[in-house]
């Protein structure tokens, strides 16, 4: 009777090829963007590194939107719900136009004379195009005790976020890609990760089905 053994290393190859196959591989930068904010007190500049992820959700994708740092003040202070955010992610290569995305309302008091720190803001995106979709930061709005505070790039940021999509409708499936040689995840982990333990309990089962019954057979021969 021939005797099989399943090490650990097997196991885990088994399962990163799952995730090779199955898992689309995610491109993601963090890109700081320069602002140039129109108040209700004047003109502020601050620059914010801002990264953009995607989540597969449907026939679309989540778009999350999240500011490192602080943009514009308030001379007095925000107290918990006053501020609002929302923002543009600007869509090019196969697409054009943009996606609006929105936040909660903060959820504790801002001081004064403070970078307002944004909460992640987020949106649904569902391609009308197949192809090579690039995501970048746009104009972004507070509203604050009944004032409108404009932030506008003072130039066009390099995109945070590059995705290979397929149009919804079309038989082939969506996969996401970027200009960058780093594999950052482009959201949640458990979305990508998930599938590939997925396929790699699927694969595993499939292997010890065929070693049992090699196993059993070897035994009715003896």
């Amino acid at each position: 009777m021939r005797h099989f053994v399943v090490t650990a290393a097997a196991v885990a190859a088994v399962a990163l090829a799952a995730v090779a196959a199955g898992a689309p591989a995610a491109y993601a930068t963090t890109v700081d963007v320069p602002y140039k904010c129109k108040t209700p007190i004047g003109d502020k500049s601050a620059v914010d590194p801002i990264d953009i992820k995607a989540v597969k959700s449907g026939s679309g994708y989540k778009l999350t939107m999240s500011f490192k740092k602080g943009v514009s003040s308030s001379p007095v202070e925000l107290g918990k719900g006053a501020m609002k955010p929302s923002a543009l992610i600007m869509l090019g290569g196969a697409e054009s136009g943009s996606v609006k995305v929105t936040g909660p309302a903060n959820g504790a008091a801002l001081p004064a004379n403070t970078p307002i720190k944004i909460n992640d803001l987020t949106g649904t995106y569902t391609p009308s195009k197949s192809g090579k979709v690039t995501f970048t930061a746009g104009v972004l709005t507070i509203s604050a005790l009944g004032t409108t505070t404009t932030c506008t790039p003072t130039k066009t940021p390099a995109p945070s976020l590059t995705l290979t999509v397929t149009a919804s409708g079309s038989s082939s499936s969506s996969s996401s890609s970027g200009g960058n040689d780093s594999l950052p995840q482009t959201g949640p982990a458990d979305s990508a990760l998930a599938l590939g333990t997925f396929g790699g309990t699927v694969l595993l089962l499939g292997a010890g089905g065929v070693l049992w019954l090699t196993r059993r057979s070897a035994a009715v021969r003896e």
